[in-house]
């Protein structure tokens, strides 16, 4: 087994998501064609409450802000005309989402829905969080030997937690940030290239990190 030494000055362990202590498998399979597949269903059952107005008015800027883009979809304000104009509304907003997500946009408006969407979910049951069997233990033990632990994500803060809640490339900008970087390897990820293996510190488990406050 390979082994990473952690240096002994280390204090936080920073840790990234999709393919590191989640299958990106779990995030491209089940996360995003939940959203796709039920946007329109959670707008209806959730569409009189406060909070689901306040995501479709951060959808409705966002899509004014992107009126000068290729295919945007602009969100209509209600005028009170009953149930077809809701009904309108919502389509749009649904066509708007999946504009966004077909093009990997990561804006607050988008992920502030998701992550409402992912919580409801959730707390129904409807999904689990996925992680690797080393990731819990691995977790646990740094947390035991005094340690900080981090996650850093492009998604939003809301759908981290409730990632870790309910469960069952930045190597290059966390070196240039003068961090000590160990590539995780799992199954799924993107091959990395000669030069990346040759260049970084490779493992394929939480397992093979040696703390050194821990002997």
């Amino acid at each position: 087994m390979v082994v990473f030494a952690v240096p002994a000055e280390v204090a936080v362990i920073l840790l990234d998501i999709e393919g590191t202590t989640t299958p990106i498998t779990y995030v491209e399979d089940t996360l995003f064609p939940y959203i796709r597949d039920n946007v329109k269903e959670y707008l209806r059952m959730h569409w009189e409450e406060e909070e689901c107005q306040q995501d479709i008015s951060l959808l409705r800027k966002q899509a004014e802000e992107d009126s000068n883009l290729d295919g945007v979809v602009p969100i209509p304000l209600e005028t009170g005309n009953g149930e077809d104009e809701v009904e309108q509304v919502i389509q749009a907003v649904v066509d708007n989402v999946h504009w966004q997500m077909s093009l990997d946009r990561k804006t607050t408006a988008l992920k502030q829905l998701q992550g409402h969407m992912w919580r409801a979910a959730y707390a129904t049951g409807h999904m689990k969080g996925e992680f690797f069997q080393d990731v819990v233990p691995a977790i646990r033990k740094w947390r035991e030997a005094g340690m900080k632990v981090y996650i850093y994500s492009s998604g939003s803060v809301e759908a981290q937690k409730l990632l870790f809640g309910y469960s069952t490339e930045e190597a290059n900008a966390a070196e240039e940030a003068d961090m000590h970087v160990a590539v995780v390897v799992r199954p799924g990820n993107a091959g990395l290239t000669d030069d990346e293996k040759s260049y970084y510190s490779l493992i394929t488990s939480f397992n093979e990190l040696f703390l050194s406050s821990s002997t």
